[in-house]
């Protein structure tokens, strides 16, 4: 959920194991793991959060998106089937 809004539904190991989501990606990716030795790469999201009062026009998380286009600026994505899961992202 990002500001209010549900951007990926699906089973939990499957989310886990391959986020669709760019946010649930950078969520994903600095939760510790059973192996500290084991590195991972930690996205890192660039930007302040958006005031959830003021909430920007188009794609709550276009703001912070490593991903976003115009497209993501102009038109706020509903959840659609992708993969078996729900996913509210068109780069998706």
């Amino acid at each position: 959920m990002y500001l209010g809004r549900i951007v990926e539904i699906g089973p939990a190991e499957t989310i886990i194991q391959e986020s669709l989501h760019p946010y649930t990606k950078a969520l994903i990716s600095v939760v510790p793991g059973p192996d500290p030795r084991r590195r991972r790469e930690h996205i890192i999201l660039q930007g302040e959060t958006p005031n959830p009062a003021d909430v920007p026009p188009g794609c709550r998380f276009h703001p912070r998106c490593p991903l976003a286009i115009d497209a993501c600026r102009a038109s706020d994505p509903v959840l659609e089937v992708k993969q078996g899961r729900e996913v509210a992202c068109i780069r998706a």
